[in-house]
């Protein structure tokens, strides 16, 4: 049995509590939280983009933790799961790696590359396996996607649009954009990971956007260039109105089909075929969290590193969003 402490009980951190009991092989020994309320389990007050309040869960059969450092000193807790703000990223990661833990670190692996690099150079000191939490590869609708560019099926991609949109959050400070780096990372990063694990890195980006307070690029729409002649691009921001629920989806163009999908929609993705017909295709019935937390317990239990979650492939998702942001400011194409 992988055993799994779970550092930061936010919504991530509720999120991957409530899927740990449909993985197989791992569990949940340990959370971290300085919140004495939450501690005695009462999660009713934490709320996310989707899903219900984190409602009250037992914890009499897990250890329970103030501080990060009681629980590195756990023998028994195989992976430290960081659900953390992302400005604790680096320095928890670090921590936990020093002290012989297994890492999964919810995305972006950190806000700068020299931060990233230093946690892959770190696992790779300690012998110890680093993860990090692009989930968006396991949500059955995006899975799809990768499933029919691979087969190939419907031939080759000529163009695709990736979009995810939300409101404002209430708790935003422009005063304090190193909490998460602003929506240009934090958000958009799901999408810009998702092309680069769909087409590889692209050779250069254009990008625009619009910059609200304290300078923070609030939306962002890139197109990513591989030398050829496909068109491949995505938007993400935080400007629509506190009534608008968060949104994502795409438009994939093949060769021989179109395949839509739009959460807002309420229902799965749509495939339109050369032969005139809709279909609807078969998803996976597993969830997203589910997905990836059981990659981390294969993993671990394999003593095989990760090919969909390692630390390499977060860290250029992150070095795109940066190049990204660079094109926008500076109002110009950024080559990689």
């Amino acid at each position: 049995m992988v055993n799994i402490g779970i550092v930061g009980v936010g919504f991530m951190g509720v999120t991957h509590f409530k899927a740990m009991p449909k993985v197989r092989g791992g569990k949940v020994a340990a959370i971290v939280t300085r919140d004495e309320k939450k501690r005695r389990g009462d999660w009713s007050d934490i709320q996310g983009n989707f899903g219900g309040s984190g409602g009250v869960q037992d914890l009499s059969r897990i250890e329970t933790y103030e501080t990060l450092d009681e629980l590195l000193e756990d023998p028994k807790i195989d992976v430290v799961d960081i659900c953390l703000p992302t400005s604790m990223h680096v320095d928890s990661a670090l921590r936990a790696l020093r002290a012989g833990k297994h890492v999964f670190l919810e995305k972006p692996i950190a806000l700068s590359l020299r931060d990233a690099d230093r946690l892959i150079a770190a696992a790779e000191r300690a012998s110890r396996q680093f993860m990090v939490a692009h989930v968006l590869r396991y949500f059955p609708e995006f899975a799809l996607v990768k499933k029919l560019v691979d087969e190939g099926e419907h031939g080759p991609v000529l163009a695709a649009h990736f979009k995810r949109i939300i409101a404002r959050p209430a708790w935003w400070d422009p005063k304090n954009l190193e909490r998460t780096g602003g929506p240009a990372i934090d958000l958009h990063i799901h999408d810009a990971d998702f092309v680069q694990y769909l087409f590889g890195m692209p050779k250069s980006v254009a990008s625009q956007a619009y910059t609200g307070k304290g300078k923070t690029i609030e939306y962002i729409h890139t197109h990513y260039e591989y030398g050829d002649n496909r068109a491949i691009s995505a938007e993400g921001g935080w400007l629509s109105q506190q009534g608008c629920p968060f949104e994502h989806g795409y438009d994939i163009y093949f060769d021989k089909a179109t395949l839509k999908f739009n959460s807002s929609w309420g229902k799965p993705p749509q495939l339109l075929t050369d032969d005139g017909k809709v279909r609807t295709p078969r998803l996976s019935k597993r969830d997203g969290f589910v997905g990836e937390l059981q990659e981390v317990v294969d993993s671990i239990k394999a003593g095989q590193p990760s090919s969909t979650l390692g630390g390499m492939s977060a860290r250029n998702s992150l070095a795109l969003c940066l190049k990204e942001i660079q094109s926008a400011k500076g109002k110009k194409r950024v080559v990689l």
